[in-house]
Protein backbone atom coordinates (compact mmCIF):
# COMPACT_ATOMS: atom_id res chain seq x y z
CA UNK A 1 0.00 0.00 0.00
CA UNK A 2 2.98 2.32 1.08
CA UNK A 3 4.67 1.67 -2.67
CA UNK A 4 0.99 2.26 -4.01
CA UNK A 5 1.11 5.67 -2.34
CA UNK A 6 4.46 6.65 -3.09
CA UNK A 7 4.12 5.63 -6.68
CA UNK A 8 0.48 7.65 -7.04
CA UNK A 9 2.39 10.77 -5.51
CA UNK A 10 5.47 10.43 -7.64
CA UNK A 11 3.15 10.52 -10.51
CA UNK A 12 1.31 13.40 -9.17
CA UNK A 13 4.78 15.90 -8.85
CA UNK A 14 5.73 14.45 -12.45
CA UNK A 15 2.37 15.58 -13.37
CA UNK A 16 2.54 19.12 -11.94
CA UNK A 17 6.35 19.57 -13.10
CA UNK A 18 5.13 18.81 -16.24
CA UNK A 19 1.73 20.68 -16.69
CA UNK A 20 3.95 23.27 -15.45
CA UNK A 21 6.80 23.33 -18.24
CA UNK A 22 3.51 23.46 -20.43
CA UNK A 23 2.50 26.26 -19.20
CA UNK A 24 5.94 28.19 -20.09
CA UNK A 25 5.52 28.88 -23.97
CA UNK A 26 7.12 32.89 -24.57
CA UNK A 27 6.07 34.74 -26.97
CA UNK A 28 7.06 38.45 -28.13
CA UNK A 29 5.35 40.82 -30.18
CA UNK A 30 7.48 43.65 -31.60
CA UNK A 31 5.73 46.93 -32.18
CA UNK A 32 6.09 48.71 -36.02
CA UNK A 33 9.68 49.44 -37.16
CA UNK A 34 10.29 45.58 -36.23
CA UNK A 35 12.82 43.30 -35.04
CA UNK A 36 15.61 44.59 -37.11
CA UNK A 37 15.26 48.15 -36.56
CA UNK A 38 18.84 48.77 -34.66
CA UNK A 39 17.13 50.16 -31.61
CA UNK A 40 13.97 49.59 -29.42
CA UNK A 41 12.52 46.14 -31.24
CA UNK A 42 16.08 44.86 -31.61
CA UNK A 43 16.84 44.94 -28.49
CA UNK A 44 13.88 42.92 -27.03
CA UNK A 45 15.05 40.27 -29.77
CA UNK A 46 18.15 39.95 -28.36
CA UNK A 47 17.07 39.61 -24.89
CA UNK A 48 14.58 36.80 -26.22
CA UNK A 49 17.52 35.46 -28.34
CA UNK A 50 20.00 35.13 -25.35
CA UNK A 51 17.39 33.64 -23.38
CA UNK A 52 17.17 30.96 -25.83
CA UNK A 53 20.83 30.38 -26.16
CA UNK A 54 21.34 30.29 -22.60
CA UNK A 55 18.33 28.07 -21.99
CA UNK A 56 17.71 25.99 -25.52
CA UNK A 57 14.07 27.25 -24.96
CA UNK A 58 12.20 28.67 -28.22
CA UNK A 59 9.82 31.27 -28.48
CA UNK A 60 7.43 32.38 -30.62
CA UNK A 61 7.39 35.99 -32.56
CA UNK A 62 5.33 38.49 -34.68
CA UNK A 63 6.38 41.39 -36.42
CA UNK A 64 3.30 43.89 -36.88
CA UNK A 65 3.30 45.90 -40.46
CA UNK A 66 0.10 48.00 -39.36
CA UNK A 67 -2.31 48.80 -35.97
CA UNK A 68 -4.95 46.64 -36.48
CA UNK A 69 -2.63 43.67 -35.76
CA UNK A 70 -1.60 44.09 -32.64
CA UNK A 71 -4.71 42.58 -30.98
CA UNK A 72 -5.32 40.39 -33.67
CA UNK A 73 -1.79 38.84 -32.46
CA UNK A 74 -1.92 39.20 -28.94
CA UNK A 75 -5.22 37.26 -29.04
CA UNK A 76 -4.14 34.40 -31.56
CA UNK A 77 -1.19 34.13 -29.07
CA UNK A 78 -3.13 33.81 -25.93
CA UNK A 79 -5.36 31.68 -27.66
CA UNK A 80 -2.65 28.86 -28.80
CA UNK A 81 -1.37 28.74 -25.09
CA UNK A 82 1.66 31.24 -25.26
CA UNK A 83 2.80 32.25 -21.64
CA UNK A 84 4.18 35.02 -20.89
CA UNK A 85 3.47 37.01 -24.04
CA UNK A 86 5.30 39.84 -23.99
CA UNK A 87 4.14 43.23 -26.45
CA UNK A 88 6.92 45.72 -27.02
CA UNK A 89 5.98 49.06 -27.02
CA UNK A 90 3.51 51.82 -25.76
CA UNK A 91 1.23 51.85 -28.69
CA UNK A 92 -0.04 48.10 -27.50
CA UNK A 93 -1.44 49.01 -24.29
CA UNK A 94 -5.06 49.27 -25.87
CA UNK A 95 -4.87 46.08 -27.42
CA UNK A 96 -3.10 44.41 -24.26
CA UNK A 97 -5.87 45.63 -22.08
CA UNK A 98 -8.67 43.80 -24.08
CA UNK A 99 -6.98 40.54 -24.79
CA UNK A 100 -5.73 40.24 -21.43
CA UNK A 101 -9.20 40.80 -20.00
CA UNK A 102 -10.04 37.83 -22.16
CA UNK A 103 -7.31 35.36 -20.86
CA UNK A 104 -6.71 35.98 -17.14
CA UNK A 105 -4.33 33.04 -16.64
CA UNK A 106 -1.91 34.12 -19.43
CA UNK A 107 0.81 35.95 -18.17
CA UNK A 108 1.80 39.57 -20.16
CA UNK A 109 4.18 42.25 -20.07
CA UNK A 110 4.52 45.18 -22.04
CA UNK A 111 7.30 47.47 -22.25
CA UNK A 112 6.79 51.32 -22.04
CA UNK A 113 3.23 51.63 -20.68
CA UNK A 114 1.34 50.59 -17.70
CA UNK A 115 -1.80 48.50 -17.83
CA UNK A 116 -3.75 47.98 -14.73
CA UNK A 117 -4.76 44.17 -14.64
CA UNK A 118 -3.92 40.94 -12.61
CA UNK A 119 -1.98 39.43 -15.15
CA UNK A 120 -0.03 42.31 -16.83
CA UNK A 121 3.68 42.79 -15.66
CA UNK A 122 3.94 46.82 -16.81
CA UNK A 123 7.85 47.08 -17.20
CA UNK A 124 9.18 50.62 -17.59
CA UNK A 125 12.54 52.58 -18.03
CA UNK A 126 13.96 56.21 -16.54
CA UNK A 127 15.39 57.42 -19.52
CA UNK A 128 15.56 60.63 -18.39
CA UNK A 129 18.77 59.51 -16.50
CA UNK A 130 20.57 57.61 -19.18
CA UNK A 131 19.54 60.76 -21.60
CA UNK A 132 21.17 63.04 -19.14
CA UNK A 133 24.49 61.13 -18.91
CA UNK A 134 24.84 61.42 -22.74
CA UNK A 135 23.86 65.11 -22.34
CA UNK A 136 27.30 65.32 -20.18
CA UNK A 137 29.35 63.47 -22.90
CA UNK A 138 27.62 65.75 -25.83
CA UNK A 139 27.96 68.57 -24.05
CA UNK A 140 31.92 68.21 -23.23
CA UNK A 141 32.44 66.85 -26.97
CA UNK A 142 30.27 69.88 -28.62
CA UNK A 143 33.21 72.59 -30.13
CA UNK A 144 30.36 74.89 -30.67
CA UNK A 145 28.97 75.04 -27.45
CA UNK A 146 25.70 73.83 -29.65
CA UNK A 147 23.87 70.49 -30.08
CA UNK A 148 20.64 68.76 -31.17
CA UNK A 149 17.79 66.36 -30.25
CA UNK A 150 15.85 64.43 -33.01
CA UNK A 151 12.45 62.81 -31.33
CA UNK A 152 10.29 60.43 -32.87
CA UNK A 153 6.56 60.56 -32.00
CA UNK A 154 5.91 63.71 -30.64
CA UNK A 155 5.10 61.86 -27.08
CA UNK A 156 5.46 62.27 -23.30
CA UNK A 157 8.19 59.43 -23.41
CA UNK A 158 10.01 60.99 -26.28
CA UNK A 159 10.03 64.45 -24.07
CA UNK A 160 11.27 62.55 -21.05
CA UNK A 161 14.76 61.70 -23.87
CA UNK A 162 14.90 65.29 -24.74
CA UNK A 163 14.69 66.54 -21.06
CA UNK A 164 16.81 64.44 -19.42
CA UNK A 165 19.34 65.21 -22.58
CA UNK A 166 19.04 69.00 -22.06
CA UNK A 167 19.46 68.29 -18.46
CA UNK A 168 22.88 66.82 -18.80
CA UNK A 169 23.93 68.97 -21.51
CA UNK A 170 23.56 72.56 -19.06
CA UNK A 171 25.05 70.52 -16.39
CA UNK A 172 28.28 71.17 -17.88
CA UNK A 173 27.30 74.24 -19.71
CA UNK A 174 24.44 76.45 -18.33
CA UNK A 175 24.84 78.69 -21.84
CA UNK A 176 24.58 75.56 -24.52
CA UNK A 177 22.20 75.50 -26.57
CA UNK A 178 20.12 72.58 -27.31
CA UNK A 179 17.90 72.92 -30.62
CA UNK A 180 14.92 70.09 -30.74
CA UNK A 181 12.97 68.64 -33.19
CA UNK A 182 10.36 66.20 -33.53
CA UNK A 183 9.69 64.20 -36.10
CA UNK A 184 5.96 63.62 -36.33
CA UNK A 185 2.52 62.77 -34.56
CA UNK A 186 1.83 59.41 -36.14
CA UNK A 187 3.33 56.24 -35.94
CA UNK A 188 5.09 56.78 -39.06
CA UNK A 189 7.62 59.09 -37.45
CA UNK A 190 9.53 56.02 -36.15
CA UNK A 191 10.61 55.12 -39.70
CA UNK A 192 11.09 58.02 -41.70
CA UNK A 193 14.91 58.33 -42.01
CA UNK A 194 14.92 61.04 -45.13
CA UNK A 195 13.09 63.22 -42.47
CA UNK A 196 15.59 62.53 -39.95
CA UNK A 197 18.39 63.13 -42.15
CA UNK A 198 16.75 66.59 -42.84
CA UNK A 199 16.03 67.37 -39.29
CA UNK A 200 19.13 66.95 -38.26
CA UNK A 201 21.16 68.75 -41.43
CA UNK A 202 19.14 71.37 -40.18
CA UNK A 203 20.03 71.46 -36.65
CA UNK A 204 23.69 71.11 -37.52
CA UNK A 205 23.34 74.24 -39.90
CA UNK A 206 22.48 76.17 -37.14
CA UNK A 207 25.82 75.17 -35.10
CA UNK A 208 25.06 71.61 -33.92
CA UNK A 209 27.77 69.23 -33.94
CA UNK A 210 26.42 66.33 -31.69
CA UNK A 211 23.19 65.15 -32.18
CA UNK A 212 20.78 62.48 -30.71
CA UNK A 213 17.99 60.91 -31.89
CA UNK A 214 15.12 59.07 -30.13
CA UNK A 215 13.45 58.08 -32.63
CA UNK A 216 13.37 54.68 -33.69
CA UNK A 217 14.31 53.89 -37.59
CA UNK A 218 14.08 57.57 -38.52
CA UNK A 219 17.55 58.03 -36.17
CA UNK A 220 19.40 55.70 -38.65
CA UNK A 221 19.26 59.00 -40.87
CA UNK A 222 19.85 61.44 -38.63
CA UNK A 223 23.08 59.46 -37.92
CA UNK A 224 23.85 59.37 -41.05
CA UNK A 225 23.20 63.12 -41.59
CA UNK A 226 25.82 63.87 -39.14
CA UNK A 227 28.32 61.35 -40.05
CA UNK A 228 27.87 62.76 -43.42
CA UNK A 229 28.64 66.42 -41.94
CA UNK A 230 31.61 65.38 -40.23
CA UNK A 231 29.31 65.86 -36.57
CA UNK A 232 28.83 62.97 -34.06
CA UNK A 233 25.49 61.40 -33.56
CA UNK A 234 24.08 59.58 -30.53
CA UNK A 235 22.30 56.24 -30.64
CA UNK A 236 19.46 54.93 -28.55
CA UNK A 237 17.99 51.96 -27.04
CA UNK A 238 20.68 49.38 -28.25
CA UNK A 239 24.23 50.03 -28.94
CA UNK A 240 24.22 51.82 -32.38
CA UNK A 241 28.07 52.99 -32.04
CA UNK A 242 29.00 50.34 -34.75
CA UNK A 243 26.66 51.66 -37.43
CA UNK A 244 28.65 54.66 -38.32
CA UNK A 245 31.89 53.84 -36.88
CA UNK A 246 34.06 56.82 -35.14
CA UNK A 247 31.14 59.35 -35.83
CA UNK A 248 28.45 57.80 -33.31
CA UNK A 249 29.79 59.66 -30.01
CA UNK A 250 27.43 57.23 -27.84
CA UNK A 251 24.63 55.53 -27.41
CA UNK A 252 22.07 55.84 -24.79
CA UNK A 253 21.20 52.12 -23.61
CA UNK A 254 17.62 51.32 -22.91
CA UNK A 255 18.46 47.54 -21.52
CA UNK A 256 14.82 46.06 -23.13
CA UNK A 257 17.08 43.41 -23.88
CA UNK A 258 17.24 42.46 -20.04
CA UNK A 259 13.70 43.08 -19.59
CA UNK A 260 12.91 40.37 -21.91
CA UNK A 261 15.15 38.25 -20.67
CA UNK A 262 14.20 38.39 -17.29
CA UNK A 263 10.28 38.24 -17.58
CA UNK A 264 10.95 35.17 -19.42
CA UNK A 265 13.09 33.93 -16.84
CA UNK A 266 11.02 34.79 -14.17
CA UNK A 267 7.56 33.11 -15.70
CA UNK A 268 10.09 29.93 -16.11
CA UNK A 269 11.18 29.95 -12.71
CA UNK A 270 7.75 30.53 -10.97
CA UNK A 271 8.77 33.85 -9.81
CA UNK A 272 6.82 36.58 -12.30
CA UNK A 273 4.55 39.03 -10.49
CA UNK A 274 1.97 41.73 -12.23
CA UNK A 275 2.38 45.04 -11.80
CA UNK A 276 4.97 47.83 -12.43
CA UNK A 277 8.28 47.35 -12.96
CA UNK A 278 10.95 50.87 -12.97
CA UNK A 279 14.36 50.06 -14.59
CA UNK A 280 16.69 53.13 -14.33
CA UNK A 281 20.79 53.52 -13.58
CA UNK A 282 20.64 51.65 -10.47
CA UNK A 283 18.89 48.63 -11.74
CA UNK A 284 21.22 48.99 -15.07
CA UNK A 285 17.93 49.58 -17.26
CA UNK A 286 19.65 52.72 -18.84
CA UNK A 287 23.42 53.64 -19.37
CA UNK A 288 25.62 54.91 -22.36
CA UNK A 289 27.50 52.47 -24.36
CA UNK A 290 31.57 52.26 -24.64
CA UNK A 291 33.08 50.29 -27.31
CA UNK A 292 35.98 49.68 -30.11
CA UNK A 293 33.93 52.01 -32.06
CA UNK A 294 33.92 55.29 -29.48
CA UNK A 295 36.61 54.39 -27.52
CA UNK A 296 38.88 57.22 -28.97
CA UNK A 297 35.92 59.54 -29.60
CA UNK A 298 35.10 59.75 -25.38
CA UNK A 299 37.97 60.80 -23.08
CA UNK A 300 38.99 60.09 -19.95
CA UNK A 301 37.90 63.17 -18.38
CA UNK A 302 33.90 62.77 -20.06
CA UNK A 303 33.97 59.61 -18.57
CA UNK A 304 34.74 60.71 -15.08
CA UNK A 305 32.25 63.11 -15.59
CA UNK A 306 29.51 61.08 -16.66
CA UNK A 307 30.05 58.05 -14.24
CA UNK A 308 30.23 60.31 -11.47
CA UNK A 309 26.99 61.84 -12.01
CA UNK A 310 25.69 58.37 -12.35
CA UNK A 311 27.05 57.66 -8.91
CA UNK A 312 25.11 61.18 -7.38
CA UNK A 313 21.74 60.28 -9.55
CA UNK A 314 21.61 56.81 -7.66
CA UNK A 315 22.61 57.69 -4.15
CA UNK A 316 19.90 60.69 -5.18
CA UNK A 317 22.36 63.68 -4.93
CA UNK A 318 21.41 64.54 -8.77
CA UNK A 319 17.77 64.05 -9.76
CA UNK A 320 16.95 64.04 -13.24
CA UNK A 321 13.56 65.71 -13.87
CA UNK A 322 10.99 63.14 -15.16
CA UNK A 323 9.12 64.91 -18.32
CA UNK A 324 6.27 63.09 -18.00
CA UNK A 325 5.42 63.63 -14.01
CA UNK A 326 4.56 66.85 -15.18
CA UNK A 327 4.90 67.49 -18.78
CA UNK A 328 7.37 70.33 -18.54
CA UNK A 329 10.99 70.39 -18.48
CA UNK A 330 12.59 72.89 -16.14
CA UNK A 331 16.27 73.30 -17.42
Amino acid sequence: MKQFLAGLLATSILSVTAASAEEFAPAILYDLGGKFDKSFNEGAYDGAEKYKADTGTEYREFEIVNDAQREQALRRFARDGANPIISVGFSQAAALEAVAKEYPDTKFAIIDAVVEAPNVQSILFKEEEGSYLVGILAAMKSETGTVGFVGGMDIPLISKFACGYKGGVKSVSADAKVIENMTGSTGAAWNDPVRGGELAKSQIDQGADVVFHAAGGTGIGVMQAAADAGKYGIGVDSNQNGLFPGKVLTSMVKRVDNAVYSTFEDAAKGNWKAGTVTLGLEQDGVGYAMDENNAELVTEEMKAAAEAAKAKIIAGEIEVHDYSTDSSCPY
